[in-house]
Order: C-alpha cells, then sequence, then structure tokens
C-alpha cells in the first residue's frame, strides 16, 4: 500500500501482533518511582513486573507523545514516499491527538505531496486495538487512505469498551473514588463496572458486588450491545492487568454465549500507560456493537 496505518501503545495489543497486521506505533511515557520508561509493550519492562512493582507501593505517571517525537516518528514515513494514517488514544482521556496534529500541520507544510490523516480513536487499550484490526481488515482489502480515514470516524463508536475492577486502591489514589466509598465498596466487596461513553471518556455505570456477579454482568452488557446480540460473529478482545484468572473466565462466559465469534476471544495485556492509572485487578472487555451514544 501507498500509505501507513499506525496507532499509539496504549491499543495494547501484542507486538507480534502489530508486526502480523502491518501496523505500526509510537510509544507512550511513564515514570516508575521516577526512572523514565517506555510503554513498549513489556519489552523493557514484563506486565508482570510492572503490576507487582505498583502492588508493592511504587509511583507511577505517565506523559502522552510530544510533538517533537511526533515530527520524527511521521517524517520517517514521508521521507519514503509514504502517506500516513494515524489513529490516536482518546482524546476523553489523553491530549496526544492535539500533539499529533500540531506535528501533521508543520509536516503538510514540509511534504506538500504527502497526506496526513489523524483521527481520534474514542477508545483505549484492546478496544483501541481492535479498532486498529478493522481498519487494517479494509487497507488489505483495498481502501484508500481518505476512505479509511473516513471509515474509522464514522465506525469508531461501535467499539464497545466495558471494564471492571476488583481492587479499589487505585481508583482510589487516582481520586476516582473516595476514600470513604472505597473503604465500603472492599468491605461490601463492590466491584465498579464502567464504560467509554461517545466522547471516549470512562464512566462509572454500576457498582456490582461480588466478583462472580460483576463476571456475568459484563457479559450481559455485550448480549445487549452487541451486533447481531448472540449471535455476534465479529471478533471479542479482553485486556486485563495482572488477573488473567478472571479475564480467562470472562472469555469462557462469551465464548459459551456467543457460539459465532470470529475465532477465540483474544486475551491481553493493559498496557504501563492505561496500567498505571487502573493498577492491577481490571478486566476489560470489547466488542463491536451498536453505537455508542452517552
Amino acid at each position: 500500500m501507498s500509505y501507513v496505518l499506525s496507532c499509539c501503545s496504549t491499543a495494547d495489543l501484542s507486538r507480534e501482533h502489530f508486526a502480523q497486521r502491518d501496523i505500526h506505533f509510537i510509544c507512550f511515557h511513564y515514570q516508575l518511582n521516577g526512572k523514565d520508561m517506555l510503554d513498549d509493550l513489556g519489552q523493557s519492562t514484563p506486565f508482570d513486573r510492572f503490576y507487582q512493582a505498583m502492588a508493592d507501593g511504587a509511583d507511577t505517571r505517565t506523559s502522552q507523545v510530544n510533538t517533537e517525537e511526533y515530527l520524527a516518528y511521521f517524517e520517517g514515513f514521508l521521507k519514503q514516499g509514504l502517506d500516513i494514517l494515524h489513529v490516536t488514544l482518546s482524546s476523553g482521556i489523553s491530549g496526544t491527538i492535539n500533539s499529533a496534529n500540531a506535528a501533521a500541520e508543520q509536516l503538510r507544510t514540509a511534504y506538500p505531496e504527502r497526506r496526513i490523516f489523524i483521527v481520534d480513536s474514542l477508545g483505549a487499550s484492546s478496544g483501541y486495538g481492535l479498532l486498529m484490526d478493522m481498519l487494517a481488515d479494509r487497507r488489505d482489502q483495498g481502501m484508500s487512505v481518505e476512505e479509511l480515514a473516513r471509515w474509522a470516524t464514522d465506525h469508531r463508536l461501535t467499539v464497545h469498551h466495558w471494564f471492571f475492577s476488583t481492587d479499589l486502591t487505585f481508583y482510589i489514589k487516582g481520586g476516582r473514588v473516595s476514600k470513604t466509598a472505597g473503604f465500603f465498596g472492599k468491605l461490601l466487596h463492590i466491584c465498579p463496572l464502567l464504560n467509554m461513553n461517545h466522547l471516549g471518556q470512562l464512566i462509572p455505570r454500576e457498582k456490582i458486588r461480588t466478583k462472580a456477579a460483576v463476571i456475568r454482568t459484563i457479559v450481559d452488557r455485550m448480549a445487549e450491545h452487541a451486533e447481531g446480540g448472540l449471535n455476534y460473529s465479529g471478533k471479542c478482545y479482553i485486556s486485563n492487568s495482572a488477573c488473567m484468572e478472571d479475564a480467562k473466565a470472562v472469555a469462557a462466559l462469551v465464548e459459551q454465549r456467543f457460539p459465532r465469534l470470529n475465532g477465540r476471544v483474544e486475551i491481553n495485556s493493559i498496557g504501563t500507560t492505561i496500567g498505571s492509572h487502573t493498577g492491577p485487578g481490571t478486566v476489560a472487555l470489547f466488542f463491536v456493537g451498536d453505537q455508542r451514544w452517552n
């Protein structure tokens, strides 16, 4: 193809998956106890070590890709005579799209014969990754870069993102849950269920008591919203932060209730950028369905 399909490492697919689908990515950054690190899909810091460090009390901070990094990254493709479609992490949780747009604007002047399209995914983690896979499918079917950018904008809100957490520690630490609510939540074994709205923001939806109940509920939400209901025949991705058994339990229930899935449920790790805010104990479920409106 005469163009590059690109995203941020926060799409939380494996390095092998990105390579197989010919999807390029640029890495976010984070700090672990003050040390600067790359969110490079677990290559420099394995996910189990990262989440253990958080559980042991390590301080984590994140930073988005800046304009200078985007300039160098994009220019590498432009010098090869390639156009670019870059899809960013949701503007509802990050300002990285502003840096990408600023870099693109400068480079359009320097390379007037090339085209650069920047699209807001309005998604995160492996839901963002699922959108990238859908785009790769259509690129491989022959869509032009303009057509694909338009398709991404028109269909990004059909990718559903549902999350639950069995550990409120980092939601309390980040101010998403008050200390009082967190105390009673832990005492009563409350597992909050959240999803992403039409603005790409993470919204609390329900407070569900016990892990078993929230696992059933998150799959119920898939049955309500998936394209075709229980006859859903698309892909389903799950990401998790150091709670693989919980992720496997959700995957098993999905495969049981949705017999026409396109392949097995794919389980990935929540990367170090998103995971810096969730901490360990979060499971996220992603699928294609009706339009997200609120």
